[in-house]
């Protein structure tokens, strides 16, 4: 991820030319175009475009706005499926379905405007897996399931997702994909004159585009997006 991002943000940075006040503009759209892959509207039905979403800051409106660039940098009009991955909480609490009940309604919203086809989870145990499903009113199609946590699934969880058709699916990303002092390192490597310790990464969505018929992958990447503080 990390590579992903210098290596945009370098080639960017030398496009736009250092004479470019960057620090008056409210929004900087860091885009190398040749780099994104629009899919042709004709090929739509053959291709799967799922994503999983890391939401950096606790925020969840956060969700609409990832889903929207992700569709326009595609040139897709929903997407497939989302997996949300647990949202940060503090030091010493425990994730909960109170915490989880907001970005998990923004999911609904999205589904239901028919931005998003399938929505799913990603480290839930049995337990919050079970409270989420019985409360939400669209259910969780997948939980993700992290390889370093377990070398089996746990039997009630797996007793659980067979018995509400939930996919069970495995991953092994960090818990923390993309941290604050990483991203402001990579930054102020990145593009000169910027004050990096000023931008604060808000989400991270992992996007790839799979071939159905022969489930190859025909594209994939990241979008992020940061937010920098007036103060």
């Amino acid at each position: 991820v990390r590579d992903c991002i210098q290596k945009t943000l370098t080639e960017w940075s030398s496009k736009i030319g250092q004479d470019q006040n960057q620090e008056t503009l409210e929004v900087l759209e860091c885009t190398v175009a040749q780099a994104i892959e629009k899919i042709n509207p004709e090929e739509r039905d053959e291709l799967k475009v799922s994503a999983k979403l890391f939401i950096v800051g606790s925020n969840s409106s956060s969700i609409r706005d990832a889903v929207d660039l992700a569709c326009s940098a595609l040139g897709v009009a929903q997407l497939d499926s989302v997996i949300i991955a647990p949202p940060p909480v503090e030091d010493g609490t425990n994730l909960s379905l109170e915490y989880l009940q907001p970005y998990w309604k923004e999911l609904e919203n999205l589904v239901q405007n028919k931005k998003i086809v399938a929505i799913g989870t990603s480290d839930l145990d049995k337990m919050l897996l079970e409270q989420l499903y019985l409360w939400a009113q669209v259910k969780p199609s997948s939980n993700q399931v992290n390889l370093a946590s377990c070398c089996v699934m746990p039997p009630d969880l797996t007793a659980f997702a067979k018995e509400c058709d939930i996919q069970l699916l495995t991953h092994n990303d960090p818990k923390e994909l993309l941290c604050e002092a990483s991203f402001q390192e990579v930054l102020q490597e990145s593009i000169q004159n910027v004050k990096a310790n000023k931008w604060i990464p808000l989400w991270l969505l992992r996007y790839s585009v799979i071939v159905k018929s022969r489930g190859i992958i025909k594209s994939k990447g990241y979008i992020i997006q940061a937010k920098r503080n007036a103060s």
